[in-house]
């Protein structure tokens, strides 16, 4: 239920049409929720079919031109009622993690590289926060909206953090396993 969300969300912060939408959630929202394209057009449907967002007025005849939404006291109402309502930590599921536990079976052929790669991976992303953190997040930013999508935004130099942190042990650890490949006794 969270792409409604983030989609009501995205256009209480700019009225925007369904490309408009697919650009900032690759910027922005898509850090922590992705949707692809046609995800958002499907839900932009359901949206505006339930009441919570509508086509905005358009000066040009509507064929061929792109629509363009804002959200209703409906959809605000329905995103305050969301953000308010508790929920329970979803459960981790992460491949890397259960291939790490695979390779304990049957062999490790092929994971170092990979633990390499993603290392790699995350100190780009975290090099991209941190580049956004430091753009969008000057020090004279203290508005409560400012400071909430700074925190959003800690979230993930955080967890970039931990897994370059929790990468670096592993490979420190994997150096440290005997054997080609790594098999099992």
């Amino acid at each position: 239920m969270s792409l409604p969300h983030a989609i009501l969300t995205a256009l209480l912060e700019k009225p925007s049409s369904g490309l408009e939408l697919t650009r900032r959630f690759d910027k922005s929202i898509g850090y922590f929720w992705s949707a692809t394209h046609q995800q958002i057009y499907r839900e932009l449907g359901k949206l505006e079919t339930e009441g919570l967002i509508r086509t905005l007025p358009s000066e040009q005849p509507a064929r061929g031109q792109k629509k363009s939404y804002e959200v209703l006291p409906a959809g605000r109402a329905e995103l305050a009622r969301w953000a308010g309502a508790s929920q329970d930590p979803r459960p981790m599921r992460d491949t890397l993690l259960l291939r790490m536990r695979a390779a304990a079976v049957v062999g490790t052929e092929g994971i170092e590289a990979d633990l390499r790669r993603h290392l790699d991976l995350h100190r780009r992303q975290l090099a991209e926060y941190e580049e956004i953190e430091q753009r969008d997040f000057p020090s004279d930013r203290d508005s409560a909206p400012d400071r909430l999508r700074h925190l959003v935004l800690r979230a993930g130099i955080d967890l970039e953090t931990f897994w370059i942190q929790w990468l670096t042990r592993a490979l420190d650890e994997f150096a440290d396993v005997p054997g080609p490949g790594h098999e099992p006794a």
